[in-house]
């Protein structure tokens, strides 16, 4: 007897949906023939270059303009004669960490599986450097986390076991220091940029950013490049980093260590050994009080770079107070409508305490 299926409608597509998913292939690019979706979130310093990057990598001739908020454009490129184009989605953060909390823009249930984070850290501001950095990833971290908790709401219970889980990015068997990571749950860019003015800094400085820098890269099992948008050579690099987080290309065999020069590193070719020690020869590690090594080397940067002081670094939580958004017309406006408010608001306090002594 013919057994009938109690599955309904919605099922079986849920089901099916499922089913494609969990056969496309692990870096998004899809079957021959089909077209590839991937997302890249572009995060970092203020002022540090993120679009001028950004358009030289999409090979974009446009002058720059600063970022309002959260901006989209997308890039399209062709696997090959007569295919289709894979599409990369391209979201971008303005503001620095200003505007953290536009990062559930992005990172959402749908875009996590195919979602890689560029950090773009202004090199030439090194004492900014580490909070820019610790404040963008601790919000890209937290808000991935969300969207992985609604994907497994979503998904039925015996689909759960194939949910994606960005939580446990697993790393190859072979990849380096392995067990002592903790992998970003996406892949991870991180781009040193003005890296023309950062060779204006001392040797033994830039030697801390640099081997800072690649710690935490490879703690993060990140890929970490250094670079100028005045360098044909090191943005060629940079674009090579880039497609292959946008479209799946290859990123290319430049590798480089030495911290007198640019930085190329790709995921998986670095090492604690290789790496060394925090850079202490000034320092008494036993009176920082590190609770991890992690901690560890903030803290020698930061005996190097002390961090500016929350006064002089506070950034606006308006974009309508920056200077950098100024509309000389508007603004006068505004600022004649502000001083209407406080006139009527003066005027109401005035007329209630009237009121009350009547009373």
């Amino acid at each position: 007897m013919r057994k009938i299926s109690t599955d309904t409608l919605w099922d079986l597509a849920a089901a099916e949906v499922q089913n494609r998913n969990s056969n496309t292939s692990e870096d998004h690019g899809g079957g021959d023939g089909a077209v590839s979706q991937r997302t890249v979130f572009i995060v970092g310093s203020k002022t540090g270059g993120k679009s001028s990057i950004l358009l030289r990598c999409l090979d974009r001739d446009e002058a720059t303009k600063p970022t309002l908020a959260l901006e989209y454009t997308f890039g399209r490129r062709a696997r090959g004669h007569n295919t289709p184009k894979d599409i990369a989605h391209l979201w971008e953060l303005g503001g620095g960490t200003s505007l953290s909390d536009l990062v559930q823009i992005p990172i959402t249930p749908l875009s996590i599986r195919s979602l890689s984070l560029i950090l773009v850290l202004d090199l030439s501001q090194p004492s900014r450097l580490l909070r820019t950095m610790e404040t963008l990833l601790q919000a890209a971290h937290t808000q991935l986390g969300k969207a992985c908790s609604q994907t497994q709401a979503h998904a039925g219970a015996k689909h759960k076991a194939s949910s994606f889980q960005p939580a446990a990015r697993v790393l190859p068997k072979d990849y380096p220091d392995r067990e002592l990571l903790s992998p970003f749950p996406v892949p991870l860019l991180i781009i040193g940029s003005k890296y023309d003015l950062f060779l204006e800094l001392e040797s033994d400085k830039r030697k801390v950013v640099s081997k800072t820098l690649r710690f935490i890269g490879h703690y993060y099992a990140a890929s970490l490049i250094f670079t100028s948008t005045k360098s044909e050579l090191q943005m060629s690099k940079t674009k090579s980093f880039f497609n292959h987080l946008a479209f799946g290309l290859e990123r290319g065999k430049s590798v480089s260590f030495d911290s007198s020069k640019p930085l190329v590193i790709p995921s998986g070719s670095d090492s604690f050994i290789q790496i060394g020690s925090p850079p202490t020869s000034d320092v008494d590690i036993g009176s920082l009080h590190a609770k991890s090594p992690l901690d560890l080397w903030k803290k020698v940067y930061e005996s190097v770079f002390p961090p500016e002081s929350i006064s002089e670094n506070k950034e606006l939580k308006d974009p309508a107070k920056d200077p950098q958004y100024s509309e000389p017309q508007v603004d006068s406006m505004r600022a004649q409508k502000d001083q209407e408010l406080q006139q009527y608001r003066r005027n109401a306090a005035k007329s209630w305490k009237e009121l009350e002594l009547d009373t």
